[in-house]
């Protein structure tokens, strides 16, 4: 193939927020597909607040990349020529298949999908990891009950905005923490929260005691740090906590910032339990059944913040994350 391949690498460890010299931008012939494998062309990358951890050499739930490896990255991909059995040129599949233009690749790991149904970009939203831990976060880890009262932190983003329409499909009632006016009144106005506190503007513990009088039940962090400390003041008897993320601490140069607050665990006789999603991955398909039902029924609205541009926009796009400047699941579409 006579195609070139763009494709961003890791070139050096961040320290603090990543800059722009801690990447590569490399390009280099498309291969042609050996026995077994098909070669596809990038149509949408996903970004994720968890990249960010990828990027430190310690230990953690998947190994770090490598220096000079392609930045790892759910997406896309259709499939341009192929000698496997199982995918034929124009299928859409979706995989990690890293920050690049063009993939090669084995199968493995890789599902179909049907861009009839749902746009790409859903299959890596509600429909892919974002959905998935929403709903194995909050009913499985979170052990929702109906009726309960549900906070979640980040709540307008890709995690948060679906952990509260879930919630409420339960029957519950959702307060989301997210910033800026705008974040807020999505929140309310269209995706149905009952409640929503701006951690720019109000003091969080107040808002906490305003909103959700009688305690929360589940508490679903995405952000660590403060608003985790204020949301421990305020539990339930018997609460849960869901640790999913902490994007307030991840570009810290110093070490994170842990719960001051973690006795009210005991007094109130809480748990606080972590979660990583690929636990969950042969339930996958139940997960998906479920949220596209929703979906179909109006109890869930998908919310995507999509910036079309190339793969050396992927440094600058990431960084949105980080500035608080999506709304919903963030994904970059391929020119």
């Amino acid at each position: 193939m006579s195609a070139t391949n763009r494709q961003i690498r890791l070139a050096a460890r961040p320290v603090g927020e990543v800059k722009p010299d801690d990447w590569e931008h490399c390009s280099g012939p498309v291969e042609e597909p050996g026995p077994g494998r098909f070669v596809g062309r990038t149509r949408v990358i996903s970004l994720d607040p968890a990249m960010r951890g990828w990027l430190d050499d310690r230990p953690s739930y998947l190994p770090p990349v490598g220096i000079g490896e392609v930045m790892r990255a759910g997406s896309v991909i259709e499939v341009t020529a192929s000698n496997h059995p199982d995918f034929q040129p124009g299928d859409h599949v979706v995989g990690t298949f890293g920050v690049q233009e063009h993939v090669v690749s084995d199968g493995r790991g890789a599902m179909k999908i049907d861009t009839s149904l749902a746009p790409p970009s859903t299959y890596l939203g509600a429909l892919g990891m974002p959905g998935m831990t929403a709903y194995f976060g909050l009913l499985e880890v979170g052990a929702l009950k109906d009726g309960e009262t549900v906070v979640v932190s980040g709540a307008a983003g890709a995690v948060g905005s679906m952990v509260g329409q879930i919630a409420k499909a339960k029957g519950c009632r959702v307060v989301g923490i997210a910033g800026g006016p705008e974040k807020c009144a999505l929140l309310t106005d269209e995706l149905g929260f009952d409640a929503a506190i701006d951690y720019r503007t109000e003091d969080v513990r107040k808002a906490l005691r305003r909103h959700a009088p009688d305690g929360i039940d589940v508490y679903f962090d995405n952000v660590g740090g403060d608003i985790l400390d204020a949301a421990l003041t305020r539990l339930a008897m018997h609460a849960r906590v869901v640790v999913c993320g902490a994007i307030s601490q991840y570009n810290n140069a110093t070490p994170v910032k842990g719960p001051s607050n973690y006795l009210s665990l005991l007094v109130r006789r809480a748990r606080m339990e972590g979660l990583v999603v690929f636990d969950y991955a042969k339930r996958y398909p139940q997960a998906t059944q479920e949220i596209s039902a929703w979906i179909g029924a109006g109890h869930i609205k998908v919310k995507e913040h999509v910036v079309r541009g190339t793969v050396d926009d992927f440094p600058e796009t990431l960084q949105m994350l980080f500035r608080s400047e999506n709304v919903g699941k963030l994904v970059l579409e391929l020119a």
